[in-house]
């Protein structure tokens, strides 16, 4: 479906921008870093948005403030509730208490433990549930009608969407040279929020979504026209293991140029080099964005005017009891 002027998605520019003064006291600003090193391996400049240091240590942090921020104050009194086992919990439940409201989280129980403390240590209440998406769904809608919470999910709503694309203002403020955002992509709230503001900034940009070989539904709805449902999620990107929903999906269609597939073997090397090389702990999910980066797609001809690449970290909450490393070759 062709883009024009008129189609509307989800959020828009203004939206967007009036997220940003929203959450703007309540986030940290994130830093850009770089590395020669990747620079002589993508055989470009890159630019790497480093949202591992977000708040709860992932970019979630901003799309569930501004959807808690934008909550008046009645529904604001009566909490928030969401079922997630990820990052989307943990910033959930951190935006919910800096604005002194309750915050239930429904978690499968077979969530990692770490996780569970990391969300009640924020003050939200974990319900556990069992772990299949029918449970998660029906738990959060028992535990809405027991306490009137408004439900905010983890990227399928407008006000996350906006949230997430403040992203694309702090990096086109620094690096306005920029000829295309690289963005790890799963349910695609952060790569929809990302490409709305950038392509209405620059509609030259070119957004390029990054997913796992093993859970690459969003390249196959992209390229079928509709949504395709998620893989076996058996990647260890477990934060790029769900499917576009209906918000989403449309602005992928539309506005994302390309999907980069890579494999489990590449996230794990790419993971290991930022470790190593850039002394940054990143998690898989994020790696997935630097092993497209780096991969041999870009190098194609076609894409040799791509020169100078922004490449969005997403997040750095890494399970250190379950490492993708192998011993030192």
């Amino acid at each position: 479906m062709p883009t024009t002027a008129t189609t509307a998605y989800a959020a828009n520019l203004d939206s967007i921008r009036a997220a940003r003064r929203r959450i703007d006291p309540f986030i940290h600003r994130t830093p850009v870093l770089t590395s020669e090193t990747l620079d002589a391996v993508s055989g470009r400049r890159l630019w790497f948005k480093c949202e591992l240091f977000q708040k709860t240590g992932s970019f979630k942090f901003r799309g569930a403030t501004n959807a808690v921020r934008m909550l008046d104050d009645g529904a604001a009194e009566r909490g928030v509730v969401t079922h997630s086992s990820g990052n989307h919990a943990q910033a959930l439940a951190l935006a919910a208490r800096m604005r002194g409201i309750p915050a239930h989280v429904v978690m499968p129980s077979n969530s990692a433990e770490i996780k569970k403390a990391a969300v009640r240590g924020y003050g939200a209440r974990v319900i556990e549930c069992e772990p299949t998406l029918e449970a998660r769904e029906s738990t959060a809608a028992r535990v809405i009608a027991e306490t009137g919470g408004t439900m905010v999910p983890p990227y399928n709503h407008p006000n996350v969407i906006a949230g997430q694309g403040t992203i694309a203002l702090e990096l086109l403020d620094e690096c306005p040279q920029l000829d295309a955002i690289v963005v790890p992509l799963g349910g695609g709230g952060l790569i929809s929020g990302i490409a709305i503001a950038a392509k209405a900034l620059n509609p030259s940009i070119r957004i390029i979504g990054a997913e796992p070989e093993l859970a690459g539904d969003g390249a196959a709805s992209k390229q079928a026209g509709s949504i395709q449902p998620a893989m076996k999620p058996v990647t260890i990107a477990d934060g790029l293991r769900t499917s576009l929903g209906p918000l989403t999906f449309p602005v992928v269609r539309d506005l994302v140029d390309d999907i980069v597939l890579v494999s489990e073997a590449d996230i794990a090397a790419h993971m290991r080099f930022a470790w190593e090389r850039m002394k940054i702990t990143i998690e898989p999910s994020a790696a997935v964005g630097v092993a497209a980066a780096c991969s041999a797609w870009m190098h194609a001809r076609e894409n040799a005017d791509m020169r100078d690449v922004g490449v969005v970290l997403c997040g750095g909450n890494v399970d250190l009891s379950a490492l993708p490393f192998g011993p030192q070759a």
